[in-house]
């Protein structure tokens, strides 16, 4: 089957495609970082043509996005995590640097079309993009798919945990790593999410009756509640992967 990438402003798409294939691709949570919410606007009128769209046909079944910075290959020099690839995003046009990396910060799959291999076609669509523009380097901060199940775990441990055929445990780490890319670093902290205790109870659809630490659906860590406060904060953690 042949699958074509464009970018998704390119043309109108129905609203009704872009829902199905956007659906249940996140936690409620994650659209609550406020200061993801500082930068986006802007990243996403700036960089519009880095959005891209797999398509069978007409239809939308994968979509992904990158921002461009400047990077200087080396692991000390990372970006913090997702919201600190924005603001270097942002920095570096506003400084007029010509970016030299490619920072790949989303990928989804259509929910009918997951385990289909149609993510590292994505990811492939996103690393010609990256090379087409002149960028040298491609880096990821990846969400692990299976890092909920084990929110009390380190996510410097978990990075390493392997197979027995020596690929990663995790299967969104396993499709980048068998697509040539390697494993850099650990981002413990690639985003805070912070709110009210009502908000938190919203968000997760659980009572947090108690201050203390809580396994929450879906977080990658263990979120932390002071109820005396008022107050809740969740940090997720992600890895530094970069491809060929």
């Amino acid at each position: 089957m042949n699958f074509t990438a464009e970018p998704m402003h390119a043309r109108p798409r129905p609203q009704e495609q872009l829902e199905r294939l956007f659906a249940g691709g996140w936690p409620e949570f994650i659209f609550h970082d406020q200061e993801t919410k500082l930068h986006i606007g802007r990243v996403r009128e700036l960089f519009a043509d880095l959005e891209l769209v797999l398509l069978d046909g007409d239809e939308p079944v994968a979509a992904g996005w990158a921002v461009p910075l400047c990077w200087n290959g080396e692991v000390d020099d990372l970006p913090a995590g997702y919201n600190d690839s924005l603001a270097r995003a942002l920095a570096a046009y506003d400084a007029g640097r010509t970016p030299d990396t490619h920072a790949v910060l989303a990928a989804q799959v259509h929910p009918d079309r997951q385990g289909t291999g149609l993510a590292a076609k994505l990811l492939t669509a996103l690393c010609e993009d990256a090379a087409r523009l002149g960028r040298t380097r491609v880096i990821c901060p990846v969400r692990p798919t299976h890092k909920s199940r084990y929110p009390l775990a380190p996510i410097e441990r978990y990075q390493t945990w392997t197979r027995p055929d020596g690929l990663p445990q995790d299967p969104w780490l396993r499709t980048h790593v068998r697509m040539g890319a390697r494993v850099l670093a650990a981002a413990p902290r690639s985003q805070v999410i912070a709110g009210s205790v009502a908000e938190w109870e919203s968000w997760t659809g659980m009572p947090l009756p108690d201050s203390g630490d809580y396994v929450i659906p879906d977080g990658l860590s263990t979120l932390r509640v002071d109820r005396a406060a008022g107050s809740a904060v969740y940090t997720e953690p992600n890895v530094w992967v970069r491809h060929r």
